[in-house]
């Protein structure tokens, strides 16, 4: 190659190489202009989301907030009874509940359709992309699949869990389950629904204030076949031959076991037949009022009942196999003392599993004792006068009385039968002997000692010695007095008598076995005195001052306080002194076989005839 033409050639190829440079320099620079204005923009996003996410939590908790207000629950109280007209205080709060509810779920839709709309702009953006095909970066495909990664569906929320069953294993059958449905016959006041006989009149008759034993239309032995029956202070408790247990009467502290509540309904104040009086029995809570039965979510299956009991403010049950199921709650002088140490009200059946191999159960005002198969009895409850018969630990009071623990008798000592009075308690050894103790001040447990004195007790099971000559059959208690009957058929009374409760005549009591006033009026039978000319008396039961007793053919006799018609004697205008037969269509024909009272109302039962 020409000199000239080599130098040529030299110069044309630096250039060249330096014009490829300077593209190369111009290019990379863009490049960084790209990437810094890439980076600038990921940062403000990230900036913006940082900023969103940031002020969310403080919606969350604003709505949270909101929720809490609206679901907040007044403080638990005593209860506290409300007039006939007043509005329940509640349902303002329900309404702001309603109202908090619906915003949350404005605000949920909102949040759900903003991200259903943030979804659709992502596939939308996604879709144009893939118009446009173009080779991407490594990078780029990791923080789109990033990005992807962010937005996943949230996965849908789990269904709640179905309730677990209620299992337990059920031991040896020990108890038999009486068979025989009855008819079942009530009386008394009535007016707060402790009769069940509903809020409506029935047949014409109203369904408080019955004056004489009715036959029960609710509880038809045919269709609903009791076979069992309890009375508390204002409620009642019934067996039912397909093993179902019914409640009816006051719900306050949870002794129905089911829920009663009730919006008060409407009524016409402009109806012909709207005065005062059926205002006042309408006005009743017909949940209440109505035998229903109760809630069985915490009962296991294939548990077989016996015997139910019912103290002021609870209810108890007997099984087959032994055990107890509770609910309701237990009172003492200061309120509620609670159900268990650490249950205030048990609203509905619970079993109670210091119960083993029980085989009978009483209760009274605020107490319960068991007799489980080896002769062993336990109490427990309010120990305020020492009705439980044990002693409890000061220091922890209510975790000790109100577990139950054992009542110790003299070695040797084998007891069969057990009861309660109000505020006392009974037992009856395989002999016929009768042991008491608890409150004494009107000689309610047959025992001399403190009969008279305010706040007399017995702490422990005392053998009543006035009664070592008679075989007690079986004893009931009230308020302040007490009755039983003998193997023989008698009937023997002792306690309070200025109310008639003994139904014994004046010229029964004397300076040896009596208490007397300060007006020289008969007030405390200090000395069991057993009635003459009655007939053969096979069971007694005793309301808070009135008594009750049924003799071999089956008739009823009663006595004592009678204004709220608890005797089922009628209309009368004095308490009944002595006992007198219960004689009205209702019972007359029937044979009675069980007697039982609360505050103000009485239940008797025969057995039921097809005929």
């Amino acid at each position: 190659m020409p000199p000239k033409k080599a130098v040529a050639a030299v110069a044309a190829l630096a250039k060249s190489i330096k014009n490829g440079a300077s593209k190369k320099a111009t290019d990379k620079s863009a490049t960084g202009k790209k990437s810094s204005a890439t980076k600038t923009a990921t940062a403000k996003k990230t900036d913006t989301a940082k900023s969103a996410t940031t002020k969310k939590p403080a919606a969350t908790k604003d709505a949270t907030a909101k929720k809490s207000a609206a679901g907040k629950k007044p403080s638990a109280a005593a209860p506290k009874t409300l007039a006939p007209r007043d509005e329940p205080k509640p349902r303002a709060n329900i309404s702001r509940k309603r109202k908090a509810t619906s915003e949350d779920k404005e605000n949920k839709a909102t949040t759900k359709k903003t991200k259903a709309d943030t979804a659709s702009q992502k596939r939308k953006a996604t879709e144009d992309a893939e118009e446009q095909p173009k080779k991407r970066a490594k990078s780029e495909t990791t923080d789109s699949n990033a990005s992807q990664s962010k937005v996943t569906p949230k996965p849908a929320a789990r269904k709640p869990a179905a309730p677990k069953a209620v299992t337990l294993k059920i031991g040896p059958r020990i108890n038999f389950a009486p068979a025989q449905p009855l008819d079942i016959f009530v009386f008394g006041e009535g007016e707060s629904g402790e009769l069940g006989l509903g809020n409506k009149k029935f047949e014409g008759k109203k369904p408080v204030q019955v004056k004489r034993p009715r036959l029960h239309h609710l509880l038809s032995a045919a269709d609903v076949g009791v076979v069992q029956i309890a009375c508390g202070g204002m409620h009642t408790v019934a067996l039912t031959k397909d093993n179902k247990i019914l409640t009816w009467g006051v719900n306050d502290q949870g002794a129905l076991g089911r829920d009663t509540a009730w919006d008060g309904g409407v009524r016409d104040v402009d109806a012909e037949d709207s005065d005062d009086e059926l205002e006042e029995f309408e006005n009743m809570n017909p949940v209440e009022s109505t035998p229903a039965e109760v809630n069985t979510k915490n009962i296991a299956p294939g548990i077989k009942f016996v015997k139910v009991v019912a103290s002021d403010s609870a209810s108890f049950a007997l099984t087959e196999d032994g055990r107890v199921y509770g609910w309701g709650t237990f009172r003492s002088s200061d309120g509620i003392l609670g159900f268990t140490k650490d249950i205030l009200v048990q609203k509905e059946p619970f079993l109670l599993p210091e119960s083993k191999k029980i085989v009978d159960i009483a209760a009274g005002s605020n107490h319960v004792m068991t007799l489980d198969n080896k002769g062993k009895v336990e109490s427990w409850g309010a120990p305020e006068q020492n009705q439980l018969g044990r002693r409890v630990v000061q220091r922890d009071m209510k975790a000790s009385a109100l577990r139950p623990g054992g009542v110790a008798f003299r070695r040797g000592v084998k007891i069969t039968k057990i009861a309660c009075g109000s505020y006392h308690s009974f037992a009856i050894d395989n002999e016929g002997r009768l042991y008491s103790w608890g409150l004494n001040n009107f000689g309610e447990l047959g025992i001399e000692n403190g009969a008279g004195q305010d706040s007399a007790v017995v702490l422990e099971p005392t053998p009543v010695d006035t009664l070592s000559d008679h075989k007690i059959a079986q004893v009931s208690g009230g308020e302040h007095h007490s009755i039983a009957c003998t193997e023989d058929g008698k009937l023997v009374a002792w306690g309070r008598i200025d109310g008639y409760q003994t139904g014994l005549t004046r010229d029964k009591f004397n300076e040896h076995n009596t208490i007397f006033d300060e007006h020289n009026k008969p007030r405390i039978l200090k000395i069991p005195t057993v009635h003459e000319g009655l007939p053969h008396i096979v069971s007694v039961a005793c309301g808070t001052d009135n008594s009750f007793a049924i003799a071999e053919d089956g008739k009823a006799y009663s006595w004592g306080f009678s204004a709220n018609y608890q005797t089922g004697q009628g209309e009368t205008e004095d308490d009944i002194e002595v006992p007198t037969l219960i004689d009205n269509t209702a019972v007359r024909d029937k044979k009675l076989v069980y007697a039982g009272a609360g505050g103000q109302f009485s239940i008797l039962a025969s057995i039921h005839s097809n005929a």
